[in-house]
């Protein structure tokens, strides 16, 4: 299992049956793969469907696409609808989660995910509609970006809301921002906590037995 396989598999378990869902672009949409079907959870992409599913084998659509331009499948019973049902169904928070990337977090759990300044980028997407919206928003992503923590003390991108986030999930290790800090809640199999905050710039908290995180 590579390091956005677990980050996939551990976020997956944080939903819950029957929710309506949000992936974003990227590592996020990886999720799905290990959400069980028989859980009835309902996919929104922001361009427009609830119902989405896997890459459907040999019957590619380029027509059918989630927000990052991935061919997706759409289950039975799936929607189709024009952006501005799409973002009101984001802003009237009507979304039980979103899983979003990111490029940096801070230590009040605030994200940074839509440019980094001076590169070129095709738009925001709805990054900061999403975040602000819905009900729990968790941060999927690689604890650091060619060896530089990527949870920082204080964000030197631009943020994307203020809102805190509810919990970051990386490779090694699954994160709970809160009103004191950081806490740290589950490390990776063979990491240990002084290898995560080797990691990370933020100081964490730690105070509470840390378990392993848990992927079945």
């Amino acid at each position: 299992m590579n390091a956005k396989q677990l980050i996939a598999r551990r976020v997956a378990r944080e939903i819950q049956p029957g929710s309506l869902v949000n992936l974003g672009i990227g590592l996020p949409t990886m999720v799905a793969q290990y959400v069980p079907t028989e859980d009835n959870v309902f996919f929104q992409s922001e361009n427009g469907i609830i119902g989405s599913g896997g890459l459907p084998d040999g019957m590619e659509n380029p027509s059918l696409s989630d927000a990052g331009g991935g061919m997706i499948g759409a289950l039975p019973g799936a929607a189709a609808f024009d952006s501005a049902f799409s973002f009101g169904l984001i802003r009237g928070g009507h979304l039980d989660m979103t899983v979003l990337g990111g490029l940096q977090v801070d230590s009040q759990g605030r994200l940074a995910n839509w440019i980094i300044p001076g590169e070129r980028v095709p738009g925001m997407g709805g990054a900061m509609d999403l975040v602000t919206s819905a009900r729990k928003v968790i941060v999927a992503m690689i604890h650091t970006a060619k060896g530089t923590a990527k949870i920082v003390e204080k964000l030197n991108l631009p943020m994307t809301s203020a809102r805190r986030v509810d919990l970051i999930v990386t490779e090694l290790a699954v994160i709970q921002p809160s009103e004191q800090g950081l806490i740290l809640k589950e490390v990776a199999p063979g990491v240990d906590v002084a290898q995560v905050q080797e990691q990370t710039e933020a100081i964490l908290i730690v105070s509470e037995p840390v378990t392993a995180m848990a992927l079945e």
